[in-house]
């Protein structure tokens, strides 16, 4: 199920059915109308989609302003107004951040694979930070238990206790990726 400012997307593999589908929109009905609710206000303009100089974006959930400069190190900050980047190249369109790997995933805010792999998005940046942390305490998790068992949630809950409201929000907030 995505929501976004076009409003309720249901999509299921082939072999789910009719009934499945219904009683999964029944199960999870009072989040549908709640999420409606809160994209009915929500500014198209709060996450643009692109990285350029002047760009106006949120970063750790405040506005900024993004500003490229060329550099000899790569760095990242931030004060009131803007998000600095300085990179070698500030208009390579490769990783910005080698020891990160990034992603721009459609459905996900990070993964982790069997070979311990971790992919962040990088919208992570435009959240506030005890979302984003959120995330990563999953991801990390996943590096010990690659499941959503109950150890699995034990072992976030031990990273980031008292997850589950930074999880809530997370939920409504991955319609942006798209």
């Amino acid at each position: 199920m995505i929501i976004d400012h076009d409003g309720l997307v249901v999509r299921a593999p082939p072999w789910v059915s009719i009934r499945d589908i219904e009683l999964a929109l029944t199960e999870r009905a009072e989040w549908v109308v709640k999420t409606l609710l809160e994209w009915r206000g929500r500014d198209r303009e709060a996450f643009p989609a692109e990285w350029r100089e002047g760009a106006a974006l949120l970063y750790q959930g405040r506005p900024l302003t993004l500003a490229l400069f060329p550099a000899r190190k790569k760095k990242i900050a931030a004060d009131l107004l803007h998000l600095t980047i300085l990179h070698p190249d500030p208009h390579d369109e490769r990783e910005i951040a080698p020891q990160v790997k990034l992603s721009s995933a459609r459905t996900q805010w990070g993964s982790c694979n069997h070979r311990g792999e971790i992919r962040l998005h990088w919208r992570l940046v435009q959240l506030p930070p005890r979302i984003a942390d959120y995330v990563v305490a999953h991801e990390v998790a996943h590096l010990v238990e690659l499941n959503h068992s109950p150890r699995f949630w034990a072992l976030v809950d031990s990273l980031l206790p008292g997850h589950d409201e930074a999880r809530r929000e997370l939920d409504a907030l991955t319609p942006l990726l798209g």
